[in-house]
């Protein structure tokens, strides 16, 4: 049995959602000790377990310790099956987090796979749905991968209550080469709040700064939408996109009680500006959610990413434990490259 250590490197989430789906994929049972080891709140929370929850009952597996402030887990896996899913986070923890884990064993379904989840659909320190809706899964269908999302409601903290629907299709990666990322050709994005933010004009204050700021750094008028929608509590927040002729980078900015709309707005922009700059395909927060991506797929892999983070060699730690593989980082150029032993 694998034994990973949880409060390797950022010692986050992340090493037990990408254990679990390697481990599944692989067919390696696996023991995941100080989970979370680092963080205030010590072990398992209810969108880690339900992750956990989630890939086991796609490959049938057996678990024991998966159960919220948990800081050890063993995950024995079985054969990876379609079908559907049902999954409630039950708070407003992240649905995009839970999604994450799912997509990297549901590829390799003998059939698709439709995934339903109740949870928190614009969180802090995670992807919202709609990054993973339109950077995650672009980039993802460069290699081949086959799936979609659908956001059917959205959920904000702390009741959550967010709905989202995928199908994911069994699917054979092809390497990746993305250094370069060409010219930028379209600015998008969505700004959203609860119906209760609606006289406050908070949408469309969001939206009003970020077209004037977009245009001024990018010289394109930007396509940004601003929506109202029914939820459980009272949130929002933006969404960013570049799209380049190669590729596509992102950024978002959750609202919360104390924080303007212009201030919302002016965090997605900085950090869409920073990523920009850097000149890479491959932004700080996609570089390592396409690690495990690069280490499955049939050939060696190559990528510039925006900003080498601590998640990025983090989760290249977890795919050498479980694959035959060797990545290369090259910090000063920012390119990482994915050897096949």
């Amino acid at each position: 049995m694998l034994s990973i250590d949880g409060s390797y490197g950022e010692g986050g989430g992340s090493i037990v959602r990408i254990a679990v789906a390697l481990s599944a994929v692989t067919g390696k049972p696996c023991k995941i000790i100080n989970i979370r080891a680092k963080r205030r709140n010590q072990g398992l929370r209810a969108q880690h377990s339900t992750a956990v929850n989630a890939v086991a009952k796609l490959c049938d597996a057996q678990v024991k310790g998966n159960e919220i402030g948990s800081t050890a887990i063993e995950f024995y896996p079985n054969e990876i099956r379609g079908g559907s899913l049902s999954l409630n986070v039950g708070t407003a923890g992240s649905a995009a987090l839970v999604l994450q884990a799912l997509m990297i064993p549901a590829m390799h379904c003998a059939s698709q796979l439709d995934i339903k989840i109740i949870g928190g659909t614009l969180n802090k320190w995670a992807p919202s749905i709609s990054y993973i809706q339109n950077a995650t899964l672009d980039i993802l269908k460069k290699m081949g991968y086959k799936g979609e999302v659908t956001l059917i409601r959205h959920g904000f903290y702390p009741k959550g209550g967010g709905e989202v629907e995928a199908k994911i299709l069994p699917s054979v990666l092809a390497p990746l080469e993305l250094v370069k990322r060409g010219k930028p050709v379209h600015v998008f994005g969505s700004c959203v709040a609860s119906k209760d933010l609606e006289k406050a004009k908070v949408a469309e204050r969001m939206q009003k700064y970020s077209r004037e700021r977009l245009f001024k750094e990018f010289q394109v008028v930007p396509e940004i939408k601003a929506e109202y929608v029914d939820a459980h509590s009272t949130g929002g927040g933006m969404d960013l996109f570049v799209l380049y002729e190669n590729s596509i980078i992102g950024s978002n900015s959750i609202a919360e009680p104390g924080k303007s709309a212009e201030k919302v707005a002016q965090e997605a922009i900085t950090n869409l500006i920073e990523n920009h700059a850097s000149d890479a395909p491959i932004d700080e927060h996609m570089s390592d959610q396409i690690i495990p991506y690069m280490a499955l797929a049939r050939g060696e892999s190559r990528v510039k990413v925006s900003k080498i983070t601590a998640h990025t060699l983090t989760n290249i730690w977890v795919c050498e434990k479980f694959l035959d593989v060797k990545f290369d980082v090259n910090e000063e150029e920012r390119i990482i490259k994915c050897n096949k032993n």
